[in-house]
């Protein structure tokens, strides 16, 4: 029997919160779970700097990336097995892009790509393709078959059908990270009928569809993940934590490039300060080798570093206004004038913070981000895009929100034994009261 083939002498299970057990039969599978560079993501947080808001957001980018891949298995081996447009031999490739979709991302994830300006999706695919032990396993599959999985993350397969199960608009992805995030936020807004939908779904041509009976439970699936990106993800709390994290990395980036003489040596960073990181020095870094940075910085002689890692530590965050950038554009300036000669430095203490979250849209050909509408089965055979069955899609379809908020050290502010004056003014242009 050949290596794609073979299955465990005994079905392994992993006990989970959200889909009760996840399955796995395939040697191959296991193999993966048990390699170092995803064994890697128990040491990366899902939700990021979430835990500062919701304490019991506390899951891994593991449990994820297990989550996933068990609603593609489910999908595969239970909905689609034996549908006519399904390939059978699309199988593996499905369920080992779903495992290792989320493979490169770094510690703290979204905020660590802003500052360091890289894509997780190039470091999975990296880690899919180099001298990893990742790359070992999916190589016993055949020679091509690391290719072909890292093609169907990066979108650029032909194999559009299997693309869609993990990177569409509604997807396992979104579907796991909404009912996980939910769970362990312990808030109500990401729940859906997941089991409703999984019935609906049918292979056809180049993308999954959904059955015209099943459009209520997708319409509730649309508006749990717009209430969870503006009550959850985007909450402020949890982005005053991000603001100063990124904070933390742009100042010891800056110390770097000038030469600053640390105590405690940021050797894990040194490749991505200077632009050219290597997956060696990149899988290196998870989330607790960062908050090891972050606590020995707290004894560095620079000020701004050491008291940016006390805050993020002890969850001493900035405080926020409402804050539109386009109609207050001199009122922000003023406060960097006045920031400056208060002696508080505006770089990395007053911080311009945006938002933004398109909860559908339909396809809009050329864009440079172009979505996948999800299409309704008639009973006659037809295919219907969803807004134009759906008034509640409709209503919220193609409308970008966003979102500003201003961030700042209220205590600093509120200090007045140095820089009385400048400081008043600054909590009268600010709205702060005392």
């Amino acid at each position: 029997m050949s290596y794609a083939m073979e299955k465990l002498r005994e079905e392994k299970v992993f006990k989970d919160p959200v889909h009760r057990y996840i399955h796995v039969r395939d040697r191959v599978i296991w193999d993966l779970v048990g390699t170092k560079e995803f064994q890697r993501l128990r040491r990366i947080k899902q939700l990021g700097t979430t835990f500062l808001t919701f304490h019991g957001a506390e899951h891994s980018r593991f449990s994820h990336s297990l989550g996933v891949y068990e609603i593609v298995r489910r999908i595969v081996d239970d909905v689609f097995k034996g549908r006519q447009e399904w390939d059978e031999s699309d199988r593996l490739l499905s369920l080992c892009a779903a495992l290792l979709h989320d493979l490169g991302h770094g510690p703290f994830s979204h905020a660590f790509e802003k500052v360091f300006q890289f894509d997780h999706e190039y470091f999975t695919q990296a880690i899919i393709m180099g001298d990893t032990e990742v790359n070992q396993v999916l190589r016993l599959v055949s020679a091509d078959f690391p290719k072909k999985v890292a093609e169907v993350i990066a979108k650029t397969s032909e194999k559009k059908l299997v693309i869609s199960l993990i990177s569409s608009q509604i997807d396992a992805d979104r579907m796991d990270y909404l009912l996980r995030d939910a769970y362990f936020t312990g808030v109500s807004y990401g729940h859906f009928d997941m089991e409703r939908i999984l019935r609906v779904m049918r292979p056809k041509e180049d993308q999954v569809v959904f059955k015209k009976s099943g459009m209520h439970a997708v319409e509730d699936y649309i508006m749990s993940r717009y209430q969870m990106y503006w009550q959850v993800y985007f909450h402020p709390v949890s982005r005053s934590g991000e603001v100063i994290l990124q904070k933390i990395l742009h100042r010891a980036k800056e110390l770097h490039e000038q030469f600053y003489h640390f105590k405690h040596e940021p050797k894990h960073f040194v490749t991505l300060f200077e632009g050219k990181p290597k997956l060696k020095d990149y899988l290196e870094l998870d989330e607790s080798v960062v908050l090891y940075y972050f606590h020995v910085w707290q004894e560095e002689d620079d000020p701004i570093l050491k008291d940016l890692c006390y805050r993020f530590l002890n969850r001493h965050l900035f405080k926020y206004i409402e804050f539109d950038p386009a109609t207050e554009y001199k009122k922000y300036m003023k406060l960097v004038t006045l920031f400056t000669d208060a002696g508080i430095n505006p770089e990395y203490y007053l911080v311009l913070d945006s938002s933004s979250d398109l909860p559908y849209d339909f396809y809009r050909p050329g864009e440079e981000e172009e979505r996948l509408p999800i299409q309704l089965s008639m009973s006659n055979g037809e295919i219907r895009e969803l807004s134009r069955q759906s008034e509640i899609v409709e209503a919220i379809s193609g409308k970008r929100r966003t979102d500003h908020k201003l961030y700042f050290p209220l205590d600093l502010l509120k200090d007045e034994s140095t820089k009385k004056n400048e400081k008043r003014q600054i909590k009268e242009l600010l709205g702060i009261n005392g």
